[in-house]
Parts: structure tokens; sequence; C-alpha cells
């Protein structure tokens, strides 16, 4: 099976990257293919999440074994596939690629494709600029203090679930790529 994955950055409206991988390849394999399709480099460290409908988060997926108690289920990203933690389509996935200020990308698991395989992940789309990998707690704090985003920006009730779908990403690939705002 293939998964195609759509990404998108609450920081740069522009960005939005679509990401084909076999349902067989880990989350160290996604990982890369994020680098790739970002240009990040692999100086830093992140995680994946699984996240509920409501972004919250549920597992975490790391790069390196961080010594978590036995009482948390850990996951290692080489040592996971994604087809361990993703059987469903429209599930939501965090990458955190910044710790430090809490910043992420907003993945959807957009499309399960039966009855194929790749060997290698393809990004299929790849539109804007990716936000800057670092940045520091003083920029950050500008940001936040020139927009209008304040501290319940993320459990305000005017939140739609369905805002990915709002972006005119259609599971049509060919509606999608014929659509003129990509």
């Amino acid at each position: 099976m293939i998964y195609r994955f759509l990404i998108l950055s609450d920081e740069v409206d522009e960005f939005k990257r679509e990401i084909q991988i076999s349902s067989v390849a880990t989350f160290l394999d996604l990982h890369k293919a994020i680098l790739d399709a970002t240009g990040f480099g692999e100086d830093e460290i992140c995680s994946f999440f699984t996240c509920d409908e409501d972004w919250n988060k549920k597992a975490e997926i790391t790069l390196i074994d961080m010594g978590a108690s036995s009482e948390v289920d850990t996951f290692v990203m080489e040592n996971t596939l994604l087809e361990e933690l993703l059987e469903d389509e429209h599930q939501k996935l965090l990458y955190v690629f910044d710790y430090m200020m809490e910043r992420a990308f907003f993945m959807e698991l957009s499309e399960i494709i039966p009855g194929q395989n790749l060997d290698k992940a393809v990004c299929t789309m790849s539109t804007g600029l990716p936000p800057v990998r670092n940045i520091s707690p003083e920029e950050m704090e500008k940001r936040l203090e020139n927009s209008n985003i304040d501290e319940e920006f993320y459990g305000d009730s005017e939140y739609n679930d369905d805002e990915l779908d709002e972006l005119g990403y259609n599971d049509s690939s060919e509606e999608y790529f014929d659509d003129e705002r990509y």
C-alpha cells in the first residue's frame, strides 16, 4: 500500500508538501522524506506524534531512544513501520521539528492506495517555502506579538475540523494537481 500525506505549516500559509511512501516504510524513512522535501538538515532532534481528531497528542515516535519509563510505550523511528500505527485515512500526525519552540508540521494521512508499492518516498507536490528551521525565543516572541494569535488560538471554539479540506485538498490527485492554486 501507498500512504499519501499532506503536510502543512501554521507559520507559512503557502507551504504545502505531499509525500507518498510505502506503508511498510519506517517513520525514519518518512522523516528523511520530510527533510528532503523541506531542505532541513539532520542536525536536530525531532519526533512524530499520532493525534486524535482535535490534534491532541497520543503516541510519540522519537528519532532516538529517549529511555522512557516502561510505563509508557516507546516507539523509535527506525524500528516502527508506518502501518503499525497508521491504519485509517485522515489520521492526523504532528512532526515536531523544533523542540525548543514547540514548532511542528501538521500532517494528515490523506489517502491509502491499496495494491501499489513504492521503493522510495516521493514528494509529489511542493509549494511555498518551508518555515525557518530554528528561530530564537526572542524572534518567536516578536512573531507572536505581531500576529493575531492569542493563547486561546488552538483551543478556539471556532476551530474547523475540516480545515485541511477547506484548503482545496481533494482525494482525486488529478483534480488536485489541475487546481490553479497549486
